[in-house]
């Protein structure tokens, strides 16, 4: 009887989080490699083997999901004294053709601004305008968050579980100011995250996830760095920043290069 691969996935997600990377990755790494193991010695499994489970996948998606998975748990063995899967660095990824994803426009932007009723909605949609924050990360905003002087908001607790700083527009510092109206502490906004979702539904406004795209195509487009709106999104590498701009990277080089030379 081999060793069970659950001896393994336990220290492998313990260290993943103590370094500080997302949860909710290697919980689906973890899902994977448990189902690419099953019943089998973890130790006894081949690049073979794994090559046939990736092109068993449903999606390309999810076998490029798959071999990332398998190399980041393969890296992660090999020096903490789990199987020694040599091979798992030349576990091939699925190319997956990139599709456009939903990004809200400054005109659409504006727009939904002017559907918004009262000052806690106009507040919400401002801040995700100005911040790109996550829908999580905004209904748990409080006052004491909030540095209108400083034109701020510190995220205490990020997806990656790092805090961060988030700079405040102009439009969402007025908001801010005018919805705090003096209180010293409490929820800003006083509303959960699926309240956020409903609010964005009520108005025929983009996903929350369409927010955050446009705020950060929106940053480069007025020459903020990558490596700030990195920083201030809560990614770890500029893929993510990759990810949401590659519709306009043609557009955001052009942006740049007249800049270069103005």
């Amino acid at each position: 009887m081999g060793i069970d691969i659950e001896v393994f996935l336990d220290e492998f997600k313990a260290d993943w989080k103590l370094s500080g990377k997302a949860a909710g990755t290697v919980s689906a790494y973890a899902v994977y490699v448990r189902e690419l193991v099953g019943e089998r010695d973890p130790v006894a499994v081949t690049l073979a083997q794994v090559k046939v489970w990736l092109a068993d996948s449903p999606s390309a998606e999810t076998a490029r999901y798959r071999g990332r998975a398998v190399r980041a748990f393969g890296k992660w063995a090999s020096t903490h004294d789990g199987p020694q899967w040599t091979w798992s660095q030349s576990v091939p990824l699925a190319t997956v053709s990139p599709t456009p994803q939903p990004t809200i426009t400054a005109h659409e932007y504006s727009e939904v601004v002017g559907r918004t009723t009262n000052l806690r909605d106009r507040t919400a949609i401002e801040l995700l305008w100005s911040t790109g924050m996550r829908v999580s990360e905004l209904a748990r905003v409080r006052i004491e968050h909030v540095d209108v002087a400083g034109g701020f908001v510190t995220v205490p607790r990020s997806k990656t579980g790092k805090p961060r700083v988030v700079p405040l527009g102009a439009a969402a510092v007025r908001a801010c100011r005018r919805q705090i109206n003096g209180r010293k502490d409490g929820s800003l906004l006083g509303m959960s995250g699926h309240a956020i979702q409903l609010l964005l539904r009520r108005l025929n406004a983009p996903s929350a996830h369409a927010w955050r795209r446009g705020w950060a195509v929106q940053a480069l487009r007025q020459g903020v760095s990558e490596a700030s709106v990195r920083a201030a999104a809560g990614w770890s590498s500029g893929a993510m920043v990759a990810r949401y701009t590659s519709a306009v990277s043609g557009e955001l080089a052009i942006a740049e290069f007249r800049r270069a030379g103005s």
